[in-house]
């Protein structure tokens, strides 16, 4: 399998050095970004190996299976109709884009004609398999509580404290690098505007805390997951890097395991 990815910041280079060691057997074609800077953080040995551009143009004329967005989620908005409208498979990290019920139903709509697929990966929480099967039955409510230092969340306290308190509709439009969880979780759940999300900054903490409540006809399950947050950008979880990894293994494993 073919990849094109888009943006070469944290998780961009995470998917970039999984395919280079072999951890998933596919093949990086092209890597487009705006500034190479993040480029030029890779290994020597992987750079002389890849094809870089910052023409969005030329990157999407390359021979790729499918493109993994791994930089915004203006990103998302500006070039993903692009890469759906030409046939290629999309992988989606920013999952707050899709917030926009238009925008979403349009890259759907997309998707169906051009016979492509959207792949969003689990990202930095566990449960959302539990959470897509509780679904058949009917779910009444689900609870996500993130907790992180302050410094990831952009904000100075010397004391642990809720700074949102809402529903994942305007979470992930205040808070765009921080709670791309939430957005999984509406989706695959019951909605951005019935989605509950409680962000705390607690400088007591080292790592990203997520929490996920889910109750409903079959009972209720709890998640909490302690989240190492990776080495270039605080404000990501590790783990969502390697979900988009575990997701590309899964997409060109012959066994597939999970909902």
């Amino acid at each position: 399998m073919k990849i094109g990815i888009i943006g070469c910041g944290n998780i961009g280079r995470v998917v970039i050095r999984a395919v280079f060691e072999g951890v998933v057997d596919c093949e990086v074609v092209c890597v487009f970004d705006a500034d190479r800077r993040g480029f030029e953080k890779l290994p020597k040995e992987v750079i002389s190996c890849l094809l870089f551009t910052d023409k969005f143009d030329f990157f999407i004329m390359q021979d790729m299976d499918i493109v993994v967005e791994a930089a915004s989620q203006e990103a998302v908005r500006e070039f993903s109709a692009f890469v759906l409208g030409g046939g290629k498979d999309m992988m989606i990290m920013s999952v707050g884009a899709l917030v926009d019920a238009g925008f979403r139903g349009q890259l759907v709509g997309l998707a169906k004609e051009k016979k492509v697929k959207i792949y969003i990966p689990s990202g930095a929480i566990a449960g959302i398999d539990g959470l897509k099967s509780a679904m058949s039955a009917g779910v009444g409510g689900v609870v996500l509580t993130t907790s992180k230092p302050p410094s990831s969340l952009g904000v100075d306290t010397k004391t642990k404290r809720i700074i949102y308190d809402g529903y994942a509709e305007e979470a992930v439009r205040l808070f765009p690098k921080n709670v791309n969880v939430s957005a999984t979780l509406a989706l695959a759940g019951v909605g951005f505007e019935k989605t509950r999300v409680k962000i705390i900054a607690d400088p007591n903490l080292k790592e990203n805390v997520h929490e996920v409540v889910v109750r409903g006809d079959f009972g209720t399950f709890s998640v909490r997951v302690e989240n190492v947050p990776s080495p270039d950008n605080p404000k990501t979880s590790y783990l969502a890097a390697l979900s988009a990894i575990a997701t590309l293994k899964k997409i060109t494993s012959p066994l597939q395991i999970g909902t």
